[in-house]
């Protein structure tokens, strides 16, 4: 006989989990473009001037060849106001954050020069209008592991109200509508000795079809897409990986495939998420280290802690295309002079394993800069609570399309004293970040990839 009392409480139960969290008022959501920037940042300097009020971000710049991938570094003469070293951190110790610290401590020829603060970031005006109406419709469900599809083509929280939707944020940050490609990804793993090791090398495809909604031939559930093709080392040389994610992963998990030479077939690849370690890095780095957070929000709960002021890795040209691979790593740290610093506004959540569920981490912190949503800082712990990761994602407007690129990001690991850095544009001088029409969906097929109907 069915226990009526138990099927109650299980549907209700189910019912709970499916429920999508309610937006924000309409009273909340007219902050837009008052107090607040129109997508969601406080448009107000702070107290001291140190960080100024938002006023429209960054112009396309004279000498730019946007065709061609070239970018200006508009602050290239610029000289830092200071230096922070681990001598003098304890001063500015509530703007960094726990890795930053570390990082400093055990690293004594490390150091941070903080910049004037630039807000640079700008969006196109049909981002802001889907923004401004996500702000009361965008919602999250599946305990925030999903998210609804009506909310593309904008940043979907702009007053975010829980920790699964900052992270959203981060995820759908806006990087462009169209797709982008670079000659070369590169992977680098940097030894306990400081010898820096090329593990692969790769050519991108990468696009978000959540901010292609002109486009009539994308499934309007896909997220984002990115496809490489590897080109070293030699035995690698000729491999196929793509990955596809959902916005409601749970009803569609990730897609992730493999195409090998040898085998001449393609595969799946479930190992392709959460702390999985990446063979591209030597295994340095987890899969759900890319870009600090990537795949599914399923095994943390994310608390969010509130905004706070702090250093933060913004209007990076340095890094990207100022500093060629020689230049770019100093013993087992990035080189700081290839590093811009500047005092930012950032969304602090607190991500803490949940009970019955594994993972190397038991605990991460993570810090979004408010403007773009693209960089950020990410703390991690150890099961035995000691902090043993710290991850870095440097970022750049992009000003003929309003957006900001975030390719760059390095994750070093404590316990070993190693780094792991990828770029997804070839570094230095000769870098190129191309902005390219997005490829028609039947060409994206795993079997049209390999077959050679796209590279």
């Amino acid at each position: 006989m069915i226990n009526r009392k138990v099927l109650a409480v299980g549907v209700i139960s189910l019912a709970g989990s499916m429920a999508a969290v309610a937006a924000v008022s309409p009273q909340e959501a007219a902050a837009l473009g008052a107090d607040l920037t129109p997508f969601g940042a406080i448009k107000a300097g702070n107290a001291d001037g140190s960080i100024p009020a938002y006023t429209g971000g960054q112009q396309v710049l004279p000498g730019m060849d946007a065709a061609n991938g070239k970018y200006v570094d508009p602050f290239a003469n610029e000289k830092p106001l200071y230096r922070i070293t681990a001598e003098n951190m304890a001063q500015y110790g509530d703007k960094l954050s726990d890795g930053l610290k570390q990082l400093l401590t055990t690293q004594k020829d490390y150091y941070l020069d903080i910049y004037p603060t630039h807000r640079t970031m700008a969006y196109p005006d049909k981002v802001l209008a889907a923004t401004k109406r996500n702000a009361t419709e965008c919602k999250t469900f599946n305990e925030g592991v999903s998210i609804a599809e009506n909310c593309r083509g904008g940043i979907p929280f702009p007053v975010p109200k829980t920790g699964n939707e900052a992270m959203w944020n981060k995820v759908l940050s806006y990087w462009g509508d169209k797709a982008w490609e670079s000659d070369k990804v590169s992977f680098w793993m940097i030894t306990q000795e400081g010898t820096p090791v090329l593990t692969n090398l790769m050519h991108p495809y990468t696009e978000k079809p959540y901010y292609q909604v002109d486009r009539t031939d994308r499934p309007t559930n896909v997220l984002s897409r990115v496809i490489g093709w590897t080109q070293g080392p030699a035995r690698k040389s000729g491999e196929i990986n793509g990955t596809t994610d959902y916005l409601d992963p749970v009803a569609v998990p990730r897609k992730a495939w493999q195409y090998t030479v040898g085998q001449r077939r393609v595969k799946l690849a479930p190992e392709f998420s959460y702390d999985t370690p990446m063979a591209p890095t030597g295994g340095t780095m987890f899969y759900d280290e890319l870009f600090l957070f990537d795949g599914k929000q399923d095994r943390f709960d994310f608390k969010l802690v509130g905004r706070r002021e702090m250093f933060m890795p913004v209007n990076n040209y340095k890094v990207t295309f100022g500093c060629t691979v020689d230049k770019l790593f100093v013993g087992t740290h990035m080189n700081p002079d290839c590093e811009r610093w500047e005092l930012r506004r950032v969304w602090e959540v607190e991500a803490t394993l949940k009970p019955g569920m594994r993972h190397a981490n038991s605990k991460r912190h993570y810090y979004w800069e408010e403007d773009g949503w693209a960089s950020g800082l990410l703390d991690g712990w150890d099961q035995a609570g000691k902090l043993n990761r710290f991850g870095v994602n440097y970022s750049y407007p992009v000003a003929d399309v309003k957006a900001q690129m975030a390719p760059t990001f390095s994750i070093y690991n404590f316990n070993r004293g190693t780094m792991s850095y990828q770029s997804d544009i070839t570094t230095g001088p000769n870098a190129i970040h191309r902005y390219v029409e997005p490829k028609p969906e039947r060409e994206l097929s795993p079997e049209s990839i390999t077959s050679g109907g796209l590279r």
